[in-house]
């Protein structure tokens, strides 16, 4: 018998289904073939969270370090494509600015001002599309600061971004990487050159540049580019989402600031910005009911295990009085735990607090359905919203 043949579930299973609303084919997978096989993504798919655990644990038998993680042929080695002493190495440098109390001090005040910004100019307007006009200028305006990149603004970065997250796509689909994605590396690197030279920048380029080469501090620098905008936007948009679809939730967090916290905890859950995690494996090993072969693309659904009802009772339903969210797994486990997941959280908190107090009954615009989707990130295409233009 095949391996197809013997996951005839994961051979049913498209990646188009994925991308626009996987949760019924996850909860099949998890229940029944929770390590699977599918053709189309030519590897494993895990759903179960105590599994897919077990995969991001281990990087001495599940890695990254391997010549088809995308983002590494673009950008080079980075703390995302690396394991063991090597990762650890890149990765450290930039461990104290991302520390919780580090955060506060270093970016709330700016964050506060960022967002009142923003909203400022909506205000008048009585309706706009929050994820273009506030999540993602937000987003950007953030990793600007705090990578300090000197003679370059929110714009030049949102571009250099645009640019190698296009390139990465284009390698993942198995095509080349485009020109412009090459140029907008060679211009951040270059960036990144000129600021670690001023040794009078407070940027934490300057500090990582002590134990790294400027090549490695560019090829994480833009690692935490990509990670600081594609996934904090999505956190923003979705939570934004899951609070305006559930009105009875959102009246819990209006009546007790508190909740908000977990409101933040539950759209993670349910829609992890990052909805999977590629890893490779370095040797032949059994994966709960599979076997696994050395080489085999092993992808954790981080959206299935999110989903998981042995850890979430009803977990389908958004609740911001979840006792357990916080054991969602959005920002990953194991070594390559998401090293910004406090300012993410921080920079949505704040967000989602002026949002909901500055736009008067702030709602959905019905005229525009918005849904979450993507195969890889996930969130809505566009969140268009209104709300009561104060006179």
């Amino acid at each position: 018998m095949s391996v197809v043949d013997s996951y005839p579930l994961g051979a049913a299973t498209t990646l188009a289904e994925l991308a626009r609303d996987p949760h019924p084919r996850l909860a099949l997978l998890r229940a029944q073939e929770p390590v699977s096989w599918l053709p189309e993504l030519d590897g494993w798919l895990v759903t179960r969270r105590d599994l897919a655990l077990s995969v991001m644990r281990d990087a001495g038998t599940f890695t990254v370090d391997d010549p088809r993680f995308s983002t590494a042929q673009v950008v080079g080695p980075s703390m995302l494509s690396l394991d063991g002493d090597h990762h650890a190495l890149h990765r450290e440098p930039f461990t104290a600015p991302f520390r919780p109390r580090a955060v506060r001090d270093g970016f709330a005040a700016f964050i506060e001002q960022e967002t009142d910004r923003l909203i400022t100019m909506l205000e008048p307007t009585g309706a706009t599309e929050l994820r273009r006009a506030f999540a993602g200028p937000l987003a950007v305006a953030v990793v600007t600061e705090a990578l300090g990149l000197i003679g370059t603004t929110g714009d030049t970065v949102l571009a250099w971004y645009d640019d190698i997250v296009q390139s990465v796509s284009d390698i993942a689909a198995g095509h080349e990487a485009g020109p412009a994605g090459v140029a907008a590396y060679t211009q951040l690197r270059t960036a990144v050159e000129v600021t670690v030279a001023d040794r009078s920048s407070s940027s934490l380029l300057v500090s990582a540049a002590g134990q790294l080469t400027v090549p490695e501090v560019a090829s994480n620098a833009a690692v935490l580019m990509f990670g600081g905008i594609e996934t904090t936007e999505a956190m923003i948009t979705n939570a934004l989402l899951h609070l305006l679809r559930h009105p009875d939730q959102l009246a819990l967090v209006r009546a007790d600031a508190e909740l908000l916290d977990g409101a933040i905890e539950e759209s993670l859950r349910l829609e992890p910005g990052a909805a999977v995690v590629d890893r490779y494996a370095t040797q032949d090993t059994v994966l709960g009911p599979a076997t696994i072969h050395r080489g085999d693309l092993v992808t954790v659904s981080l959206t299935g295990a999110n989903r998981d009802p042995a850890v979430f009772p009803e977990p389908d339903l958004f609740d911001v009085r979840r006792e357990n969210g916080r054991l969602q797994l959005a920002f990953a486990h194991g070594p390559h735990y998401c090293l910004a997941a406090h300012l993410a959280r921080l920079e949505t908190r704040i967000a989602l607090q002026h949002l909901l107090e500055r736009l008067p009954a702030l709602r959905l615009d019905p005229g525009h359905p918005a849904a979450p989707y993507g195969l890889v990130f996930r969130k809505p295409p566009t969140l268009h919203v209104r709300w009561d233009r104060v006179a």
